[in-house]
């Protein structure tokens, strides 16, 4: 949300909306509740993928990344046709799309096939996140009630984040782990239905042409450099992965020269001048990258070190993602008389402080240490996301709704996917390189356990019970390890955040 909606910067006036505009908003909550399930139940889910698919430990990081890489490479685009076509329109063909392909992801017999559902799924939704934050600017042209609006829509990321692991709890005790990617077809359903009646079509009068090369060289931004990023964590240096991030990082240059250059641009480079824009953006990132590095490990932790079912974890994780949607929503009168670069470094040491609990008793803690250490994570994420998104949103002209709510959502998505590719990476790295396999384990069972905790627990399934017993102990050994060192980066990013935030944020009031 945008300090700058929060704050007051635009003073314009407009109707205010009557019960059929919150109807809408509370049909237009439906996908962002499915895409921040979709986020937090596939974690869940994995360790039951990786017992039945047993993918390599690259595969098991591509199933995850798969789709936000796609999706956040895309939001740009999506977000510049659905203001040249119609945001209406481009909501309801992503609607129908994702429902269809999450079909196929929840049947996908093997692991490469479940990659390629999940990349398809990140096409559609794609052109889901931009539209839904674009219509409410559109619908909600009073002040005061955008500012709540935009809150609310806020709040439906960590409502969503709260629901999965226990709607996903209840489908893995009872279904096989394809029945979390089967949630989105009743929650669409509903979307298809009321959308046409309840929200009007709008676009931008003058939008930006569609540029098949930005859109290439967006994809080859952002491809090459997850890729080697993945590829240093599992290879180490010697491998390509160097050569690829440089590729990235040259396509990426290339990519904001064109639209410096253009004359109408796919994406105006203009706002990063904002500090407020660029400053809101990067504290989008890097707390999205906090948030779900720690459900990547936890997740694994309380189901294969613990021993707790997928409902049991979920619901040790409630706690947590309840906390996430007070303090979002709580922050908003808040924000209305303190200033954001205050406001969102206070927030975050809160996060710095659950990261560091963790780290601090990963190898002697218990369950209740988790739950306290995601409490603290959830409260500082959930006020500064708050604030980050509605100033992203605010600090855009409003016919461009569109490509700024783009922006805002792909920081998000790129969060996601750094989140398992840097701080998972760097837990599966460690794993690796720390693991004690046992005397008397065949090589070919070691090497099976060496790629990932899951296949760890799935080879010490296999083994005489004393000798299973010690596999497990060495596994989790080298998987908490691993914990710390991902815990103390995870709280370096959240230090970097607050600090982001209180140089780029000072220009922003907290007054009209």
């Amino acid at each position: 949300m945008s300090a700058t909606t929060l704050t007051g910067l635009h003073t314009n006036e407009g109707p205010r909306v009557s019960w059929r505009g919150w109807l809408a908003l509370a049909v237009l909550m439906l996908p962002v509740l499915l895409v921040s399930v979709d986020n937090t139940v596939l974690s869940f889910a994995l360790p039951q993928i990786a017992l039945d698919l047993e993918p390599t430990s690259a595969q098991q990081l591509w199933i995850i990344d798969a789709y936000p890489l796609v999706l956040a490479s895309l939001l740009v685009t999506m977000g510049t046709l659905g203001d040249r076509i119609g945001r209406r329109k481009l909501l309801m063909i992503g609607s129908i799309g994702f429902a269809a392909v999450s079909v196929l992801a929840a049947f996908a017999p093997t692991a490469e096939l479940l990659i390629a559902a999940r990349a398809a799924l990140g096409l559609f939704g794609a052109m889901l996140m931009p539209s839904t934050l674009s219509l409410l600017r559109t619908i909600f042209l009073d002040r005061e009630q955008r500012r709540l609006a935009i809150a609310i829509w806020a709040t439906g990321f960590s409502a969503g984040a709260a629901l999965g692991p226990i709607i996903g709890g209840l489908l893995l005790e009872h279904f096989w782990w394809g029945s979390v990617f089967l949630i989105a077809v009743p929650v669409l359903v509903p979307l298809v239905i009321f959308v046409p009646l309840l929200v009007r079509e709008s676009r931008d009068p003058r939008p930006g042409r569609i540029d098949p090369l930005s859109i290439v060289l967006s994809i080859a931004t952002m491809l090459p450099i997850v890729a080697g990023i993945k590829t240093l964590a599992v290879e180490g240096v010697a491998s390509l992965g160097i050569p690829a991030i440089l590729v990235g990082l040259a396509a990426g240059w290339l990519f904001v020269r064109r639209q410096l250059h253009a004359e109408s641009p796919m994406l105006d480079m203009r706002l990063f001048r904002r500090g407020s824009f660029s400053g809101a953006i990067l504290v989008n990132l890097l707390s999205v990258i906090g948030l779900v590095g720690f459900l990547y490990f936890v997740a694994q932790h309380l189901q294969l070190i613990l021993g707790m079912s997928p409902l049991e974890s979920g619901f040790a994780l409630l706690p947590g993602l309840l906390m996430m949607i007070v303090a979002g929503l709580g922050i908003v009168p808040i924000a209305r008389r303190v200033s954001p670069r205050v406001v969102v470094p206070a927030a975050l040491v809160f996060s710095v402080l659950g990261y560091l609990l963790v780290a601090i008793s990963s190898q002697s803690g218990g369950l209740a240490t988790l739950i306290a250490a995601f409490i603290a994570l959830g409260i500082g994420i959930g006020a500064a996301e708050t604030v980050s998104n509605e100033l992203v949103l605010s600090s855009a002209p409003a016919a461009k709704a569109g490509a700024a709510s783009a922006v805002s959502e792909t920081a998000y998505e790129l969060g996601a996917v750094l989140g398992t590719t840097l701080l998972g990476g760097i837990l599966t790295a460690f794993y690796r390189a720390n693991l004690v396999i046992p005397l008397g384990i065949p090589a070919e069972a070691a090497a099976h356990a060496r790629e990932t905790l899951g296949g760890a627990v799935a080879v010490a399934e296999t083994l005489d019970p004393t000798l299973g017993e010690q596999l497990m102990q060495a596994a989790a050994h080298a998987f908490d390890g691993g914990v710390v060192i991902t815990s103390l980066i995870g709280a370096g990013l959240m230090i970097t955040a607050a600090v982001i935030a209180a140089v780029s944020l000072r220009g922003t009031r907290n007054s009209a």
